[in-house]
């Protein structure tokens, strides 16, 4: 006589207490892929120490994507050209501000001083900016904590 055999397994009461954790740690290092190549970029502007003058805060306003070309004077009065550590001269801010202002659409020209600058210093650019018709200017500063 033939005995009829079950095939079923024992069931387990038990959860399940493995995690699979494989996909956190891709988004983990996916995230630090990107800070690493974003940091570097958002500190381009602040490659040359300077000590901008303090204003106090107020509420921003929300722009649409704008060019921008940044224009320094250090403590000792020497111009730099956006994020070049390299002094230029006079002559050729000049002639930097001449090709700008032949663009059909110039950039905003961010205007950053050290805060021990001669006001003079500020008010010349300022005026060299102007006569080439190059009217949006922001100036830079440092928030008061």
């Amino acid at each position: 006589m033939a005995m009829a055999r079950t095939f079923r397994r024992p069931r387990r009461s038990q959860p399940i207490s493995e995690l699979n954790v494989t996909n956190l740690i891709d988004l983990g290092f996916t995230l630090l892929i990107i800070f690493m190549i974003a940091t570097p970029l958002i500190n381009q502007e602040q490659t040359m120490p300077m000590q901008l003058p303090i204003t106090s805060k107020s509420p921003t306003q929300k722009q649409e994507k704008e060019l921008f070309q940044a224009i320094a004077i250090d403590k000792n009065g020497r111009y730099y050209w956006g994020t070049s550590n390299q002094p230029i001269s006079v002559n050729d801010l000049r002639q930097r501000l001449d090709d700008l202002a032949e663009k059909p659409k110039p950039p905003v020209i961010r205007l950053r001083a050290d805060g021990t600058v001669d006001y003079q210093r500020v008010m010349t650019l300022l005026d060299e900016i102007k006569s080439r018709g190059l009217s949006r200017v922001t100036l830079d500063s440092q928030t008061d904590r």
